[in-house]
């Protein structure tokens, strides 16, 4: 294909909201252009990289036996109500709601368990017709808070999610196990350097799940992990051996102490010599939304560790938890901020704890009554037993829960999330088929996702110079560009033409820059566009010489027309 046929428009300056690589460059290449906030347009060349990742991802999940559907991005309430769902993505505020001219309420589809349950119900009534695993690639809809990063955080994008059914845990099991290996050949065929760790199912659900996350430094995730076991798991996730704290010795008198005006943690070590925060237990106070209610909920902390509010909500089965205000810790307490501790706590605000206090004895918490805290605190003795759970934030330098070595931490790019939903979506929407026996027994469900658009954005974030973007061969817009520095010249015409023409019998994926530009121009917009291989016909073209570039460091030389085409195919590996 010739450049001068495609709509090319690469700018000099990183657009003013840029913050990120993949999103200063891609905005710079010309290849997206902001339509709205969060929404793009995808320009033809980053089209071209779109459909051959999406090609990728079509030709490993055939592979281990998937079918491509296509389900409607318009979905009624109705179907989202029977999962129980619609009132979570509604409040979290990010689901896309709309009223038809009959005054039914629709949404535009943000994933689609709720869709492909119910298409699968009333197609599939034996377990002979199982297993099933269907997936789609098209847009979903999000109403992000703040969209940000270009392609990694949007409003409309473009992802593949599947979904299988299974007639019990070991179909499942096998399913799951199919689509990780299947995912795992999609990224390295991408070229690029990615780990796979546990993580919070959210919204979604479920009894376990593993993302997939592209190395980078300005990933939004965190991930812990231990080179020596193997394990990494996101922040949100993450669990490790907890850290020591001093002993707290035999129980001993519970005392309540004048502390005025002393309110954090590091106050309190400074006011009490010789307690450290690992012998303090802190109570935070949160407001926790559930589907039919609200309340506010103490729970209390070492001192020394952090709340994990993901962990929190799951806990309580919670639509959403966030920080008390002021004045709600006041209503709950009775006590000014800073003095909310389990001592004389009301009844009527439910105590949870984490598990690092469980046995611990002679604690320093607050006691609810302004400018006190009580010293020699013994859960069950003088105040209520709290509900024990792991609630707390796991930290780098922690160690492995496996090896006990120090947790090192990272940035990721979430790019594949693969979830074992179980029956929670076929029991709540009475989805079933008959089993050998006769008896309706639900459907034992996975579902599985891959940031279509994203997934290229972050490759962009592993592959990138201070000239432009390095494309990766396998998803670049064209492996190997032919350019004529300039077009007016016969010779530079005759021998781009036929390195072009060679190249194409060849069966490389390459294009021909015949655009009226200066030598300069060309030069940088093909670093910039990042094809891996290029080619520049010049002054020498008379001589049957070229300049070779693989883009990849910018490794440049000299080379015979007729050695062209077996460079270019040994730069792409073949």
């Amino acid at each position: 294909m010739r450049l001068s046929q495609i709509l090319i428009s690469t700018l000099r300056d990183d657009p003013a909201d840029a913050e990120i690589p993949s999103h200063k460059l891609l905005a710079r290449a010309g290849l997206i252009v902001k339509t709205a906030a969060g929404v793009y347009t995808f320009a033809p060349l980053m089209w071209r990289v779109v459909r051959k990742f999406a090609q990728i991802v079509r030709e490993e999940l055939d592979r281990e036996g998937a079918n491509e559907v296509m389900l409607p991005i318009l979905q009624p309430k109705e179907l989202w109500v029977s999962s129980g769902r619609w009132d979570r993505y509604v409040n979290d505020g990010i689901m896309f709601t709309l009223k038809d001219r009959k005054g039914s309420d629709m949404c535009l589809g943000p994933t689609h368990e709720e869709v492909m349950t119910a298409y699968v119900n009333a197609q599939v009534n034996s377990y002979k017709q199982l297993p099933v695993n269907c997936y789609q690639i098209q847009d979903k809809f999000r109403d992000e808070i703040r969209p940000r990063f270009g392609l990694m955080r949007g409003r409309e994008f473009i992802m593949m999610d599947a979904y299988s059914f299974d007639a019990d845990q070991a179909g499942l099991d096998e399913a799951y196990q199919k689509m990780r290996r299947a995912y795992c050949r999609i990224f390295e065929r991408c070229g690029l350097e990615y780990t796979v760790v546990q993580a919070d199912s959210g919204a979604i659900g479920g009894a376990g799940s593993e993302e997939f996350m592209v190395l980078a430094d300005s990933g939004e995730d965190s991930i812990l992990f231990c080179r020596d076991s193997g394990y990494a798991a996101n922040v949100e996730k993450a669990t490790s051996r907890l850290p020591d704290a001093p002993a707290g010795g035999e129980p001993l008198p519970m005392e309540q102490i004048a502390t005025p005006d002393v309110r954090t943690v590091a106050q309190l070590e400074a006011f009490f010599p010789g307690w450290t925060a690992g012998r303090m237990a802190k109570t935070v106070l949160y407001h926790v939304t559930w589907k039919n209610k609200a309340r506010v909920v103490a729970v209390m902390m070492r001192g020394d560790l952090e709340v994990n509010e993901v962990k929190l909500a799951n806990a309580l089965d919670a639509l959403a938890v966030r920080l008390a205000t002021d004045d709600e810790i006041r209503a709950a307490t009775g006590a000014e901020v800073g003095f909310a501790g389990p001592v004389a706590l009301p009844e009527e605000v439910p105590l949870l704890a984490d598990e690092s206090l469980q046995g611990r004895t002679n604690l320093l918490t607050g006691c609810n009554r302004t400018g006190y805290h009580c010293l020699n605190v013994n859960l069950g003795r003088d105040c209520r037993q709290p509900s024990f759970k792991d609630l707390r934030t796991a930290r780098q330098g922690e160690g492995c829960p496996l090896s006990g070595r120090p947790l090192e931490q990272a940035r990721g790019i979430e790019v594949g999330h693969i979830f074992k939903l179980g029956t929670k979506y076929s029991k709540a929407m009475g989805a079933t088929f008959m089993d050998q026996g006769g008896k309706p027994q639900p459907f034992v469900m996975g579902c599985y996702g891959i940031g279509v658009s994203r997934t290229p954005a972050a490759a962009v974030e592993q592959n990138h110079d201070d000239k432009g973007i390095v494309w990766p061969a396998s998803i670049a817009p064209f492996e190997c560009v032919v350019a004529m520095l300039d077009p007016q010249r016969a010779e530079q015409v005759m021998l781009g033409a036929r390195l072009y023409a060679e190249l194409r019998e060849a069966g490389v994926d390459v294009c021909l820059d015949d655009r009226a530009l200066s030598p300069g121009a060309k030069f940088k917009d093909n670093e910039l566009l990042g094809f891996p291989v290029q080619v520049f016909v010049g002054r020498k073209a008379g001589d049957g010489q070229v300049e070779f570039l693989v883009r990849r460091g910018m490794q440049k030389s000299e080379c015979a027309a007729g050695e062209v085409k077996a460079r270019v195919l040994a730069a792409l590996g073949r």
